[in-house]
């Protein structure tokens, strides 16, 4: 769902009104079979001759995927990747909000880094109750990943996002999302070698 929103709002003019489940389909990389039975899932049906309403499909899938209010949001670690991270989310999404940013390095706390304030990791408890964050992002070493989520999840923080490089072992009623970007760059590099074998086995 997540997906047909973010290529629906990159919409070409040609979809300024109307969409068929063929084009997003396509643009999605699934069956429009797929984007039809997805669509029916959250109660939103279209024409067989005019496809679906822009618009109306976009309002579908914002009640579908986000909470009636703003979800506050906080980043740990404001090093290369979660300075990175941070720039590049800050105003990304308007029910999203990274409202605090936690880091070690006396440097960089006490400090607004790209519109957000980042305080030191002893705050964490503190910050995250009085802003009422339910979501962080991790952007911490390996060896610290593990003690920072238990922090979060100790002060009431229900969902992670990592890109710590190591598996988080956290109550079941916390979601955990693991993004390894090493990980998934050998797995290209191991798809691209497999079909460049495949191509010089069968010319």
């Amino acid at each position: 769902m997540a997906l047909y929103r973010r290529v629906l709002l990159d919409r070409s003019p040609a979809w300024d009104t109307h969409v068929y489940s063929h084009q997003l389909a396509y643009a999605c990389g699934v069956s429009a079979a797929q984007v039809r039975r997805d669509l029916m899932a959250i109660g939103y049906t279209g024409s067989p001759s005019t496809g679906y309403e822009t618009e109306c499909l976009l309002d579908s899938l914002g009640r579908f995927l986000d909470a009636p209010e703003p979800t506050p949001t906080a980043i740990a670690g404001v090093g290369q990747l979660g300075g990175a991270l941070l720039s590049f989310l800050v105003n990304r999404h308007p029910k999203l909000g990274i409202v605090a940013a936690f880091d070690v390095n006396p440097s960089k706390t006490d400090r607004v880094l790209y519109g957000v304030r980042c305080y030191p990791m002893h705050r964490l408890h503190e910050i995250v109750d009085a802003c009422r964050i339910s979501v962080a992002v991790l952007a911490v070493p390996a060896k610290e990943a593990q003690a920072v989520c238990e922090k979060f999840v100790a002060s009431g923080v229900r969902g992670i996002l990592s890109f710590a490089p190591v598996f988080l072992r956290l109550p079941k009623h916390v979601a955990v999302e693991r993004l390894d970007v090493t990980i998934a760059l050998e797995k290209v590099a191991f798809l691209a070698r497999s079909v460049s074998r495949s191509r010089r086995t069968f010319p």
